[in-house]
């Protein structure tokens, strides 16, 4: 087990010491050192807890991916979850907010973090639009399936297979609940979260298309590289919404864009060793239900994100969530696993 996770502890060994040779330069104390770094281990846990879900979504699409794809999503990907998504992403924000070059941003957030917090945090309803519509998709997708024969809670998703093939249900009730959302807003955020909104819509559906043309009818090895590409991007994009979380909520410890950058980047990397690992030990289909868990909980949080437009659902409890969606889901897994095995003792004692 420990061999799928020692990039990461080297990795976390590394932005612990960037982290404490920083907060020693930042306040020349132990105390302010190892206040710097308890934030970090903090904001990794928080990253690692809100990921969770994403881990075993991330799972059960890279078990189907050829190995060296597998591999580039934890080491390219790795760069564009911590660089991309910890560190310049939250800059674009405040540069299109703002109105500001990235010179001006990143000096905004190094000189006054405080203003760079308030810009961000202004954002936080377009980032819920636009990562709940998407996330949305990306739940539904796997539940109206009419060729998906294995339920986990047979009463819901049953019914939902039987429907699938009615043409663009997935849009339609990601849309409805975009306008009930709305109508909870005051006119300028409700115009900022449906227009987001429609852009999470509009992402999945282009990525979408981006998987189709490269998917191979006739798998050769150009055409593998190709379809992982397409795979490569769609989790890429996947990450990005379920990161949004994580951002924002860091913002609750520290505005240092820096400490933020090493907290979450920490516990980015462990997301994706923990999806290697689940990839490697076929744990995504020992465990029948677990994909079904994660499904769950991806429609959780999209509707978390909605509701947090206006009203504040703590960082915490949407954590929480998705873990016990995802230990129920492990949990009637075992029970089905042994129930399996009794049934083939006794065919094999009779």
């Amino acid at each position: 087990m420990l061999k799928h996770f020692w990039g990461s502890l080297l990795f976390s060994a590394v932005c612990l010491a960037l982290g404490g040779y920083y907060g020693w330069v930042l306040h020349g104390t132990i105390d302010g050192m190892l206040g710097i770094l308890w934030i970090c281990a903090v904001l990794a846990v928080l990253e690692v807890s809100l990921s969770f879900d994403n881990a075993a979504v991330n799972a059960s699409i890279l078990k189907d991916m050829d190995p060296v794809w597998q591999q580039r999503f934890l080491t390219w990907g790795i760069a564009i979850a911590v660089f991309g998504m910890r560190i310049v992403f939250p800059l674009v924000i405040v540069m299109v907010a703002a109105g500001i070059g990235p010179i001006e941003a990143i000096e905004l957030a190094l000189s006054k973090p405080a203003e760079y917090q308030r810009i961000v945090s202004d954002a936080h309803i377009g980032l819920m639009g636009f990562g709940g519509a998407f996330l949305g998709m990306v739940g539904l997708k796997f539940f109206f399936d009419s060729d998906k024969h294995l339920n986990w809670i047979e009463a819901i998703e049953r019914p939902l297979a039987r429907v699938a093939d009615i043409e663009a249900i997935s849009i339609g009730l990601v849309l409805a609940g975009t306008w009930a959302t709305a109508t909870m807003l005051s006119d300028a955020d409700a115009l900022t979260f449906i227009i987001a909104a429609i852009g999470g819509i509009l992402t999945y559906l282009a990525v979408e298309i981006v998987n189709h043309v490269l998917e191979p009818p006739t798998p050769s090895s150009g055409d593998v590289a190709k379809a992982g590409f397409g795979a490569f991007l769609y989790l890429e994009v996947l990450d990005a919404s379920f990161s949004f979380d994580g951002v924002i909520g860091a913002f609750a410890l520290t505005n240092n864009l820096i400490i933020i950058a090493i907290g979450l980047g920490i516990g980015a990397m462990f997301v994706r060793s923990m999806t290697i690992f689940l990839v490697r030990q076929g744990t995504m289909s020992e465990y029948r239900y677990l994909e079904h868990g994660a499904f769950y909980a991806i429609l959780a949080l999209s509707v978390i994100m909605y509701i947090n437009t206006f009203a504040h659902i703590p960082e915490v409890i949407t954590g929480l969530i998705g873990a016990v969606l995802i230990g129920l889901a492990f949990w009637s897994s075992v029970r089905s696993n042994r129930a399996d095995a009794r049934n083939a003792q006794g065919e094999a004692s009779a």
